[in-house]
């Protein structure tokens, strides 16, 4: 089931490859067969996003305040509780992000293309527009593109249909169209990047790569989504606008009072900031960030990624999950799960017989 190498070599031979100046070529003014890696987050990002969290910043604050009044017990406390939270965090985000690297590096697995007449095993990320690869059983298709020499292809293309079935492919040596066609189909002479090879195997040209492939227009769109900031995070926020707002409105009372009663200003205002410091809920940054991190390293254990720790309680709080249509989760097929003991326990009626649908992964 594998192509000839002489068959690869003729089709080296007639002008379908490309030569290493022409790739390089293209490669420069088309850019990277990988797909865009947009909001890739540094450990200082990371860092400055989890500072930004209201009720952190609520502690940070208080710790200042504390400090500045010379109450270094009570200041120490709570940035110790900032840092261990912070801490926690940074270093659980940072390790998800490091894995989410390692998985787009394994996504853009290496390829076997055909250039100034010999076969060449390259990353990837050099494939380019117009080159021939060669595609056998197990490998994963490195770009969309023609299919010109079939020996009984088939793909799997769940990631982009849903269907789980391998579908064979056609073959189209000529004559190749501007309009490239979309997933979904048999016959379809038109391999698309990321769908791996149930068998059979083949010499396609590929015809868009990187962004501008099928699976890269999918993670334009996706990155082009606004996140929309959890319930948790936004009831905190306004708790944290409420006791902040009421805290000044103490703290700035407390000082007019000693100040037009008493004539003690400065007494006023240390009274003032006391009675604001009062008002402040340290306890809750502390309980909800070390909770959020917690869960994200317990999920991690069973190999479970989550890349910001807010997306826990948007997991924690769903309560129905919506599956695809039939072929992603389930074969279409019903199967006995259990049958009647005896005769006799079905002479009243019909026998009753107990199904269930058979998963598909």
């Amino acid at each position: 089931m594998n192509i000839p190498a002489e068959t690869i070599q003729d089709v080296a031979t007639t002008g379908r490859g490309l030569s290493q100046s022409e790739a390089h070529a293209r490669l420069r003014a088309e850019g990277p067969n990988e797909l865009a890696r947009q909001g890739s987050r540094t450990v200082f990002g990371i860092l400055v996003e989890v500072l930004r969290e209201p009720m952190l910043a609520l502690l940070l604050a208080g710790g200042i305040v504390y400090l500045a009044l010379g109450d270094l017990q009570e200041a120490l406390i709570l940035l110790a509780l900032e840092g261990f939270s912070v801490t926690i965090t940074v270093v659980q985000e940072s390790r998800s992000e490091r894995a989410l690297e390692a998985l787009r590096d394994l996504a853009s697995p290496r390829a076997l293309v055909v250039r100034d007449g010999e076969r060449k095993r390259i990353p990837g990320r050099d494939v380019v527009r117009g080159d021939i690869v060669v595609l056998a059983e197990g490998d994963r298709v490195p770009a969309d593109g023609w299919v010109i020499e079939n020996d009984a292809l088939q793909l799997d293309e769940s990631l982009l249909t849903g269907e789980s079935v391998p579908v064979p492919k056609g073959e189209r040596a000529a004559d190749f169209p501007a309009e490239l066609p979309r997933p979904g189909g048999d016959e379809l002479p038109y391999v698309f990047s990321g769908t791996p090879v149930a068998s059979g195997s083949a010499l396609c040209r590929v015809a868009a790569a990187g962004p501008r492939s099928e699976i890269g227009r999918i993670g334009q769109s996706l990155a082009s989504l606004e996140t929309e900031a959890p319930r948790l995070y936004r009831q905190t926020r306004r708790l944290v606008l409420v006791f902040a707002v009421s805290g000044a409105g103490a703290s700035l009372l407390a000082v007019l009072l000693y100040g037009l009663l008493r004539g003690a200003w400065l007494e006023g205002a240390l009274a003032g900031i006391a009675l604001g410091m009062s008002l402040l809920p340290e306890e809750f940054p502390v309980v909800l960030s070390v909770f959020m991190a917690m869960g994200a390293m317990r999920m991690s254990r069973v190999r479970v990624l989550a890349r910001r720790a807010s997306s826990i309680e948007t997991l924690g709080s769903a309560t129905t999950l919506c599956t695809d249509k039939t072929g992603t989760l389930t074969q279409n097929r019903m199967t006995i799960a259990q049958l009647p003991l005896s005769t006799a326990a079905s002479s009243k009626g019909a026998p009753k017989v107990r199904c269930r649908s058979t998963s598909g992964h």
